[in-house]
């Protein structure tokens, strides 16, 4: 069963889906129309490379942070949260017991992330991963 699917089933998900590392393509299940899930996935695109970019400064100044690599990002709102493991993103309403419900199978579905955010998706969208990165 898709990632994506396995999340709506939570009680409490508004919406799930996955977004390119491009952030031109992405797919989602759940109450959203197609405007406000492409604004999402360019959103989780978005605070995915400034997450990473944070972690790998944070990084810089202690060698066993336990920042690196990233492994994803919560923004938590007033009445809903966003929150993104690798390319998958979730949004749920803030109720007792549904984030930890949402981070269980995301995190048992995507795995560790062991490359780098950004390096990953530097290389999908092509060209010299190092030479962008420095």
């Amino acid at each position: 069963m898709h990632i994506a699917k396995q999340l709506m089933a939570i009680p409490g998900v508004i919406a799930a889906g996955e977004y390119a590392y491009r952030g031109d393509r992405y797919t989602y299940e759940g109450n959203l129309t197609d405007e406000f899930a492409r604004m999402a996935s360019i959103l989780c695109r978005a605070n995915t490379l400034n997450a990473s970019m944070q972690a790998e400064m944070l990084s810089s100044f202690s060698e066993y942070s336990g920042c690196r690599p990233l492994q994803g990002w919560i923004v938590r709102g007033r009445q809903v949260s966003v929150c993104a493991v690798g390319n998958f993103f979730c949004l749920l309403e803030n109720r007792q017991g549904v984030m930890n419900d949402v981070m269980t199978v995301m995190r048992a579905k995507v795995g560790d992330i062991h490359d780098g955010v950004m390096k990953t998706m530097y290389s999908k969208i092509g060209g010299d991963v190092t030479e962008q990165l420095v």
